[in-house]
Parts: structure tokens; C-alpha cells; sequence
């Protein structure tokens, strides 16, 4: 027993006490309400840019804490010219479904030459 509240004391000292560290809370109640409220009526990465600054935190945290409420919706990934992602598999998938024959070795083609074939076989192949 008397070991017990050596090792306690030990403890509370080197990490805090668990009850501090319980009751710490990154956001307030208050914080979350405007959060979501202001995100839900503008779901844009200008929102979280703005509550970032706002709150003092960092984006990713804006972020993380919307996704743990549930209302973020993440922002659909873009090309550097903002035409949506278009990965391999879709490319290989089109050409497949064109010929109508599986061609399991055709992915490990260069993205480049797998969307000249689909160009030059007119497939519209599109991000999902």
C-alpha cells in the first residue's frame, strides 16, 4: 500500500494528474456549436481557413474535429489544371469494358500511355 502511493505520487507528479488531464478539452462546447454550424452552412476549405484562424488552431485540427462530429465532407481531389483525379484502375477498367475482355496485366501500363489508348479509342473515362 505504502508502494502504492509512492508510485502515485511519482506519477501525478512526472505526468499531471488524471483528473487535469481529463478535464483538459481542446475545444468548448461553445467552440464546437459555431464550428459545425458555420462549416454546415458553407461546407468550403475557406470555412475551415477561417475558423483555423479564429480559434487559433491549425486546419487539420478544424478538420479532424468537424470529421469527429460527422459533418465534414472532404473536398474531392483535383489535378494542378482542377480536373478531378483519374486513377489507373479507371483507365484499365474502360479499356477492359471496351474490348470486353479482362486483361489483368494491362495496369502495370504507364497512367500516360493507359489515357492515350482511352483517348484513341474515344472512352470518356471519368473520376468517381
Amino acid at each position: 500500500m505504502k508502494w502504492e502511493k509512492i508510485t502515485n505520487k511519482i506519477n501525478e507528479f512526472l505526468y499531471g494528474s488524471i483528473e487535469t488531464m481529463a478535464q483538459a478539452k481542446n475545444y468548448t462546447d461553445e467552440m464546437v456549436a459555431q464550428m459545425t454550424n458555420d462549416y454546415q452552412e458553407n461546407p468550403t476549405r475557406e470555412t475551415v481557413d477561417a475558423l483555423a484562424k479564429q480559434f487559433g488552431k491549425t486546419t487539420r485540427s478544424i478538420i479532424a474535429k468537424l470529421s469527429r462530429e460527422g459533418v465534414y465532407v472532404a473536398q474531392p481531389r483535383t489535378t494542378k489544371t482542377g480536373e478531378p483525379v483519374v486513377s489507373k484502375a479507371q483507365f484499365v477498367s474502360a479499356i477492359e469494358s471496351h474490348f470486353d475482355m479482362a486483361m489483368p496485366t494491362l495496369v502495370k501500363a504507364g497512367k500516360q500511355d493507359l489515357q492515350k489508348l482511352a483517348e484513341a479509342l474515344e472512352l470518356s473515362v471519368s473520376a468517381s
